[in-house]
């Protein structure tokens, strides 16, 4: 692992994005540009450097590759992970369960305080097997190993705010689609649980500068008809977000 570009802007939060390969991950790049200095970590894929980035290559599975990557920034937004609801146990075991711990611990050892941790709505998908709406107060129904491994985050990262002092936010990330997802599909699940882009990227903003040490909440746009509730993100991270699937059907 190790540093390969650099170029900062002076007086801003230094945020890490882990997974910044992925379809989320670029979203979150392009989103939080204007905010923050961006850590960008890469397993393989690496993309062009530009103006207040510092790309950074390896695993987050790999502790010296995460503890290296975490040094020196004011909060990771962990998106790194298999998101496959289909993910075999060894997958989730590497990429989510010991890519979750490794992030954990070298914030840690690192004095990194806040952590934004992609969870998923898969945490409680029995839930809305049943037709149940779901709180972030319910236990968790895993509907998957993927799901399971997304629990196991929320649930290390409630532990490493008590124990270490972390501050943790968890977002059970809903179906994360362009608008134009939103119109093919129209009718089915995705009305429900729908997050735009643009809602996306403010609910991980409002989530590393709320002043709140450990919370989960649900990651969706504010849908007509959803079954997962958001008031939670509304009143402790101040989330308000622009979009509801419902205009795009």
């Amino acid at each position: 692992m190790g540093f390969i570009g650099k170029r900062t802007l002076m007086g801003r939060k230094k945020v890490l994005i882990t997974g910044a390969a992925g379809r989320i991950g670029q979203v979150m790049r392009e989103g939080l540009k204007d905010r923050y200095d961006l850590r960008l970590m890469y397993h393989r894929t690496v993309l062009e450097v530009a103006e207040g980035e510092e790309v950074v290559l390896g695993s987050v599975a790999d502790m010296a590759a995460i503890e290296a990557a975490v040094d020196g920034v004011d909060a990771v937004v962990h998106m790194a992970g298999d998101p496959s609801t289909n993910a075999s146990w060894e997958s989730v075991l590497e990429k989510n369960i010991q890519g979750v711990y490794c992030t954990y611990e070298a914030c840690r050892k690192k004095g990194v305080k806040r952590v934004i941790f992609a969870s998923t709505n898969h945490v409680t998908g029995f839930y809305e097997q049943d037709g149940v709406y779901t709180t972030p107060e319910l236990p968790e129904r895993p509907d998957s190993l993927y799901g399971v491994s997304k629990a196991f985050g929320e649930d290390l990262g409630r532990y490493y705010v008590d124990e270490h002092g972390l501050e943790v936010i968890c977002l059970r990330i809903g179906s994360f689609q362009p608008d134009s997802a939103v119109i093919e599909r129209r009718g089915d699940r995705i009305l429900a649980t729908w997050l735009s882009h643009r809602d996306c990227v403010q609910l991980v903003w409002r989530g590393i500068e709320a002043d709140v040490r450990f919370g989960i909440y649900y990651g969706i746009s504010a849908n007509t008809r959803a079954y997962w509730d958001i008031q939670s993100a509304r009143q402790q991270l101040g989330y308000d977000p622009e979009d509801d699937a419902e205009r795009l059907a």
